[in-house]
C-alpha cells in the first residue's frame, strides 16, 4: 500500500483534507485584521507540523516519526482551527458548512484513529 498501512486512506481521507484546506485558509483570514506575522505564524503550524511530525505507517514518507496519539491531535488542531477560525472569518453559512464538515471528519476518521491509538502505534518510536 506504499507504505500507508492505516485505514482512512484515499476517498476517506476527501474530507480530512477539505477541513485542513478550510483551516489553512480561514486561521490566516481570521488572524491577518489583527496580526500578519500571527496569520504566517498560524499557516507555518498548520501546514508545517502535520508534514514534519508523523506516524511510521500513516504516511508513505515520514521526516520526524511520533506516536499515534500526536497524529490524532494534529487532525484535531486542524479542526479546532478550522471550525473556529471560519465563525472568525466567514459569514455564518459557510461556517456553518466548515463546522458540519469537521463534524464529519471525525465521523469517518475514527477506524485511523483508532489504528492509531493502539499500544504499538505509541511505543517510543
Amino acid at each position: 500500500m506504499n507504505g500507508v498501512d492505516a485505514p482512512g486512506h484515499g476517498a476517506m481521507a476527501v474530507p480530512r483534507f477539505l477541513a485542513e484546506l478550510a483551516a489553512w485558509v480561514a486561521a490566516p483570514w481570521a488572524l491577518a485584521p489583527h496580526s500578519v506575522p500571527l496569520a504566517v505564524l498560524a499557516v507555518v503550524v498548520l501546514v508545517g507540523l502535520p508534514t514534519v511530525f508523523a506516524t511510521p505507517g500513516d504516511k508513505a514518507s515520514v521526516i520526524v516519526a511520533v506516536p499515534g496519539y500526536v497524529t490524532v491531535a494534529l487532525v484535531l488542531l486542524q479542526l479546532a482551527a478550522a471550525v473556529a477560525a471560519s465563525w472568525a472569518a466567514w459569514p455564518p453559512p459557510v461556517a456553518v458548512a466548515v463546522t458540519a464538515l469537521c463534524a464529519a471528519v471525525v465521523v469517518f476518521e475514527v477506524p485511523r484513529w483508532r489504528w492509531l491509538l493502539t499500544e504499538r502505534r505509541n511505543a517510543r518510536v
